[in-house]
């Protein structure tokens, strides 16, 4: 039987540190979340070695995978830019300090008043359907832009084991689909018509899609823009937006798919990409944060139903909304930890871990062997840095947990930086404590 990995003990350690400072305390927090930021730098660069260094390349982190503002600075200050998909992201994006040519919008429903904004800031624009690009067109006013302006395709090759993640299907709701009758070609039109039109994107899916299923969704986007290269010159096509979705291995600490394994396939099925006739610009997210992040949350109470034990936890849909809600496609693992930090070693007893909420489905693990949990334990659940604390789920008005990030120096000393406090669940906002509907006369009130 092998012992801890170096990433459980590594966790371990920052866990001990943060039970010692009483950034977790079993009265006053009882759940909290980590951002490991020496790992997180880690595995930019490693995304920056594994593409070709002659290749002009913008590696834009997905913001919806974690759009904390002191974590998308630390992206930045790595030599990322940031990919967005809302107006609020794109919010959280500036107010991150990235200069407007290094983000991305890819909104497949951006307002007018949102085409305005972006383009007058010149943040690049990925337009989603025909009828976008009529909008950008208007908004424009036969303007040269300053923003760089794409267009999504869709290359229809087909989902992976995840239907929700996979957004290359032949009904997939992005892009323009590139096999649908007359379509491809109403889109070579508009590369003619609109000469402001210079990128192509494409992103294929995410977790549950093989890479060479996303491969060969490049290489369609690919494919697409040297047709329009061959109608329209050399160069009509600057550049392309390759997405992200590179998959997470959520079953253990080893980091598999690697950015180096995914680019020898792009490099098998899209060999033009890398010739030097396109800039690239890829979005990956939850492959950069979700194996530098974790939470952990004590255990309230322990009890018994039909035979089984259940360990009632302060971790649940409220930070692990898709685990619970589809666990098959999104299982977590949980590590076993007593109130000081340090990992429990003792016999494996399959137990539910269950979360707060007040619906029976809330479990973030069923049947599951793991050492007895006893109140006052703690579950960490690794894998979680993407997607899962960042965005909480606000169900039975649970609070928002506090997010550290944290470095381990050289010398074995754990420094914690504030990302996000802890919400109060006493102190309402004022719109909402102070809010009221008019009052509504009964009829007694009649004159």
């Amino acid at each position: 039987m092998t012992g801890p990995t170096p990433a459980a003990l590594r966790r371990e350690r920052i866990l001990r540190e943060a039970v010692r400072q009483r950034l977790l305390d079993p009265e006053q927090s009882l759940l909290a979340a980590f951002v490991d930021l020496d790992g997180v730098a880690e595995t930019v660069g490693s995304l920056h070695r594994a593409f070709p260094g002659d290749v002009p390349v913008l590696h834009a982190f997905a913001a919806k995978a974690n759009c904390l503002v002191p974590v998308l600075r630390e992206l930045r200050r790595g030599g990322m830019g940031c990919e967005v998909a809302t107006a609020g992201e794109l919010a959280r994006a500036l107010a991150a300090g990235f200069p407007p040519e290094r983000i991305v919008f890819d909104s497949p429903a951006k307002t007018r008043g949102e085409l305005e904004h972006a383009l007058a800031l010149g943040v690049a624009v990925n337009a989603d359907n025909f009828q976008e690009l009529e909008r950008i067109d208007r908004v424009l006013a036969g303007r040269v832009p300053v923003s760089r302006i794409g267009v999504r395709v869709n290359p229809q090759v087909g989902g992976g084991s995840i239907t929700a993640m996979s957004t290359a299907t032949s009904t997939s709701k992005f892009g323009v689909p590139l096999s649908d009758p007359g379509s491809r070609g109403k889109l070579l039109e508009a590369f003619g018509k609109h000469r402001w039109l210079t990128w192509v994107h494409t992103h294929a899916g995410s977790q549950g899609c093989p890479l060479d299923l996303m491969a060969r969704g490049v290489a369609q986007a690919v494919e697409f823009a040297e047709e329009v290269d061959a109608a329209y010159g050399r160069g009509r096509v600057a550049g392309i937006d390759i997405g992200g979705g590179l998959p997470v291995n959520f079953a253990d600490d080893e980091v598999t798919p690697t950015f180096g394994a995914y680019v020898e396939r792009l490099a098998a099925h899209a060999p033009a990409l890398f010739g030097g006739g396109y800039a690239l610009v890829t979005e990956f997210g939850r492959s950069v944060l979700a194996k530098n992040g974790f939470m952990a949350a004590y255990v309230e109470y322990t009890k018994s139903a039909g035979g089984r034990p259940i360990a009632v936890t302060h971790a649940g849909a409220q930070v692990a909304t898709r685990t619970v809600f589809a666990p098959d496609a999104w299982p977590l693992r949980i590590e076993a930890h007593d109130g000081s930090g340090g990992l429990k070693r003792g016999r494996p007893v399959r137990q539910d871990v269950a979360g707060p909420a007040c619906f029976a489905g809330d479990l973030l693990a069923r049947d599951r062997a793991l050492p007895l949990l006893e109140p006052g334990d703690l579950v960490v659940v690794p894998d979680t840095g993407a997607y899962y604390f960042s965005t909480p789920f606000h169900y039975n008005s649970l609070p928002e947990p506090a997010v550290h990030g944290v470095r381990v120096r050289p010398d074995g000393r754990v420094e914690f930086t504030p990302v996000r406090p802890a919400q109060d669940p006493w102190d309402l906002p004022e719109q909402d404590s102070r809010a009221a509907f008019p009052r509504v006369p009964t009829g007694t009130d009649r004159s």
